[in-house]
């Protein structure tokens, strides 16, 4: 059966969690689950995300990042950046189908010599493009490129609201220059009206006070995203904060990761999904086969299938992941897109009525 015809249906459910706010316990309802599974409607044709491993190399050493607690760089010192011609295949790939290229895993994209001209590319052929950054590469000229070249998101991880829990979690990274360069990008991006939405995300973990940290950022940005703790296998799951699941792992419910996005690292390997951050899953590389070719591919169609037989434990990937019961099919990328949206337009259309944003 194709596998855009295979669907698994259950019962709506919804999953509590205690959020603090001002020192209060208070219940708030998050849907993780759906009525329907199988392949997203807006990933029929093509993922609606390319998550790509731009360079594995990076300027913080951060105590709750995998790479920090690996030697997966290592293992890539042979293409520590991606090269030029392996961005602008995926780039003109997702263009034609509207789809995102998500700048993320293995360091600090910023750090890439033509991340911001390969980014401008991407948009020039119809690619969205979503940069997940600490924040600490920028300067006035790449902030004004990347907001005229209208990128649809960039999302500062944050995970402190002080100088001093930052120098904990961020090691290596400097707070004031972070405050600096959020504010900068968001004032910059409200004069020139760009479209480009900004968030901040922090990681809910042990020694951070997540509420604290999106009290301090929300005003600032778009939203805050609160971030569940990842271990990839690799970190220790006693440091998260909050281990309470978004899918309760004995229901095996489809992960939505394989249903709507792919991972490709620096050389074009493709990956089954982002908990595979060694590259030990190889799907096909853009190089050899479209994007397109891949995600309709037996590999990616072995996946989905067993996924939807409630039978992943069969492989080895999906039942050593201790990230899987973190996946949401409500609470995901696709609302935080339509939230910044939503305060951007607020935001602006505030201003223009009070004379705030210039027409120049």
């Amino acid at each position: 059966m194709a596998f855009h015809t295979m669907v698994l249906n259950t019962k709506n459910y919804w999953c509590k969690f205690n959020n603090r706010l001002k020192g209060a316990e208070m219940d708030k309802m998050l849907q993780h689950k759906q009525e329907q599974y199988g392949i997203r409607n807006e990933a029929m044709e093509f993922p609606m995300m390319c998550v790509i491993s731009f360079v594995y190399i990076c300027n913080a050493r951060c105590p709750n990042c995998p790479y920090t607690n690996s030697e997966i760089r290592a293992d890539y010192k042979d293409r520590p950046l991606m090269n030029d011609d392996t961005f602008k295949i995926i780039a003109e790939q997702c263009g034609e189908y509207g789809a995102w290229i998500r700048m993320s895993g293995g360091g600090e994209p910023m750090l890439h010599p033509k991340a911001v001209e390969l980014m401008e590319y991407a948009k020039k052929v119809g690619a969205k493009v979503g940069l997940i950054t600490n924040g600490s590469r920028f300067d006035e000229e790449d902030s004004i490129r990347l907001l005229e070249a209208q990128i649809d998101m960039i999302e500062f991880s944050v995970d402190a609201s002080d100088p001093e829990t930052y120098a904990k979690v961020r090691t290596g990274l400097n707070w004031d220059t972070l405050v600096r360069n959020v504010k900068r990008m968001v004032d910059m991006r409200n004069k020139l009206k760009s479209a480009t939405k900004i968030i901040a995300s922090g990681v809910n973990q042990v020694g951070v006070d997540i509420d604290e940290v999106a009290k301090y950022w929300e005003p600032i940005v778009d939203t805050f995203q609160k971030r569940k703790y990842l271990t990839w296998g690799i970190n220790d799951p006693n440091k998260s904060a909050d281990s309470t699941p978004y899918l309760p792992p004995e229901e095996m419910i489809p992960c939505p990761f394989i249903f709507e996005r792919l991972n490709i690292d620096s050389r074009g390997k493709v990956m089954v999904c982002g908990f595979d951050i060694a590259a030990v899953t190889d799907m096909g590389n853009v190089h050899e086969k479209s994007i397109k070719e891949i995600w309709h591919g037996e590999g990616f169609e072995y996946y989905r299938q067993k996924h939807l037989e409630k039978k992943a434990k069969e492989i080895q990937m999906c039942r050593d992941c201790p990230d899987w019961k973190y996946r949401s099919w409500k609470h995901n990328y696709w609302k935080i897109i339509k939230t910044a949206e939503s305060k951007r337009k607020e935001v602006l259309s505030f201003q223009e009525s009070e004379g705030c944003v210039s027409d120049k």
